[in-house]
């Protein structure tokens, strides 16, 4: 009897575990995107609806700082910028990293825009970008309008020329 019980009370152990940890479905084009509230690499603290009805908002995700492809992308960001700045955008990249970390990372690649910093992982669940506490993001990157719907989801993201790929997304969406 005991181990019947035992073995209960472990299945809904783990059953509880799972749910509270499952991810989210990644929101899509035309969605509502979660509101977030992320510290970067500059210190301050960017939260997405402040800039509702103002700015359009580019956040590219990455798994890891100091990786290779993740710095290819954060690098394209900080040496193609200009290339974004055409458009009325705010414009970041994020990651799960600690907020000392991406100061460290964005230091190295002399970024000169902010990077988001999620270490709860929190932010990176309700956009569906992890499925545990522990796990990185996905490489995945949103374009929010300045209505706070998603514009465009990007999941094939060119690593290396992902600046460039943004500017050319965001001239497709007619943005100004």
């Amino acid at each position: 009897m005991m181990n019947q019980w035992a073995v209960a009370l472990l299945f809904g152990l783990s059953t509880l575990g799972f749910t509270t940890m499952a991810e989210a479905a990644m929101p899509q084009k035309g969605d509502e995107a979660p509101d977030f509230s992320l510290k970067a690499s500059d210190g301050k603290v960017y939260t997405l609806s402040d800039f509702e009805g103002e700015k359009i908002v580019v956040v590219a995700w990455y798994p890891k700082a100091f990786t290779g492809g993740c710095t290819k992308e954060c690098k394209s960001f900080a040496e193609n910028g200009d290339k974004m700045d055409k458009y009325d955008v705010a414009y970041f990249t994020a990651s799960c990293d600690t907020p000392e970390l991406n100061a460290q990372f964005a230091e190295s690649l002399g970024a000169d825009y902010p990077i988001l910093s999620d270490p709860t992982r929190a932010t990176a669940m309700q956009y569906g970008l992890v499925s545990s506490p522990r796990g990185n993001a996905k490489r995945v990157t949103f374009i929010i309008g300045k209505d706070g719907k998603i514009l465009e989801v990007i999941t094939k993201v060119n690593t290396s020329n992902h600046a460039e790929q943004v500017a050319e997304t965001l001239e497709s969406l007619n943005v100004q």
